[in-house]
């Protein structure tokens, strides 16, 4: 099948949402032709390029809806029309919704295909779902709505009700790494926050909870890896709170490097305000890291209260300090929830169960279709 991805970012930006996706595209290759459609947000970025062997074209669809700019507004609908026309798409995939679907639906008379959307993250009380909104239009015009978690596909169900018959769930997971976990390091005790450094990530939390424990486990560190907008903030809270010397804050790290840094953590930390269902959390699960996080929807389908993991309440620091200085001063039962949590990610969320499930998906849609021609 010829699938058009449509991804509002896509590499070399580094979310997790769009590692994901490049990572599926590879999986997928051998089975299905792909073209990438994404977002062009820089001048350095050429307009076409190619991302291992799969052709990426790329829009400045957030400058023009930005600055209202008709011509450019234009010139993009035109060039994704002479796209389609060329490729001639069997399915479009949306991966990463954003703004630039809008040009999508645009465009949607050219070379009618079977739309897939997938939603990465939880729908939030604020989110516009109504007929007349971008995304409402677009989860009841989908011929298939795919969440990643089960708390977001009971959100669509319940703002969409017409989507019942036609959604479903593929978990987001991650390929096992080619190293094996290694013991909690205790004597010398180091957390880890590791992400885009926004605010929905909630690492200023997590400097909140150390501020409190500090004094108590004086060797204790905290490594803070990703970038993003907030680094300057953290890093002046980080010194406000006298911290400067216990965190580290070690940028972007690259997806290979990641098990290698997972096994440096005593525990990992995610104080999330939102999520889909993160790949953090997996990513620390196949290194047997026990994680303390915050109870929202798709984290808790991972972290199981108790038995893989400590969950508290959003915005509540001094109860994230209070789970972090149970599990160091309990190292055994870390342990435990370390290989608790892991041994339920390999069997919940298996790589390859979520690669066949996308295939699936695409065979059934690309089928209905074809019926409904004949």
């Amino acid at each position: 099948m010829r699938i058009l991805c449509w991804s509002d970012l896509f590499w070399p930006y580094i979310g997790g949402g769009e590692i994901f996706a490049a990572k599926l595209l590879m999986a997928l290759r051998e089975r299905h032709e792909f073209i990438v459609v994404t977002r062009q947000d820089t001048a350095d970025l050429p307009p076409e390029d190619s991302y291992q062997g799969i052709p990426v074209y790329r829009f400045p669809f957030c400058t023009a809806l930005a600055g209202r700019d008709m011509i450019q507004m234009l010139a993009a609908k035109r060039r994704i029309t002479e796209l389609k026309r060329t490729f001639a798409p069997d399915l479009v995939h949306v991966q990463n919704f954003g703004p630039s679907v809008l040009f999508l639906r645009e465009t949607a008379d050219v070379s009618p295909t079977p739309l897939l959307l997938t939603l990465t993250t939880e729908i939030l009380p604020d989110t516009g779902t109504g007929p007349d909104t971008l995304m409402g239009r677009t989860l009841r015009s989908a011929d298939w709505i795919n969440c990643v978690s089960s708390a977001t596909l009971a959100q669509v169900r319940q703002r969409v009700p017409r989507t019942i018959s036609r959604s479903s769930v593929i978990f987001n997971s991650v390929e096992v790494p080619p190293i094996l976990p290694q013991p909690l390091p205790a004597e010398m005790p180091r957390l880890l926050c590791l992400g885009r450094l926004h605010a929905e990530k909630g690492f200023d939390m997590a400097l909140s909870a150390l501020a409190r424990i500090v004094e108590r486990f004086p060797r204790l560190r905290l490594t803070i890896a990703g970038d993003g907008p907030e680094l300057s903030t953290l890093q002046r809270q980080a010194s406000n709170l006298n911290l400067t010397g216990v965190v580290d804050f070690m940028g972007w790290v690259s997806p290979e490097k990641i098990p290698a840094l997972m096994n440096t953590a005593t525990l990992v930390v995610m104080p999330s305000r939102s999520e889909g269902l993160p790949l953090v959390a997996l990513e620390a699960a196949l290194m047997a890291r026990p994680i303390v996080g915050t109870r929202i929807p798709g984290l808790a389908e991972i972290v199981m209260h108790r038995q893989n993991g400590l969950l508290v309440e959003l915005e509540d620091s001094a109860g994230l300090a209070e789970a972090i200085t149970f599990l160091l001063t309990h190292p055994q039962v870390a342990v435990q929830m370390g290989q608790s949590i892991r041994s339920r990610v390999q069997e919940m969320f298996s790589w390859i169960r979520c690669v066949d499930a996308y295939d699936a998906i695409y065979r059934k849609l690309g089928h209905d279709a074809s019926c409904a021609q004949a």
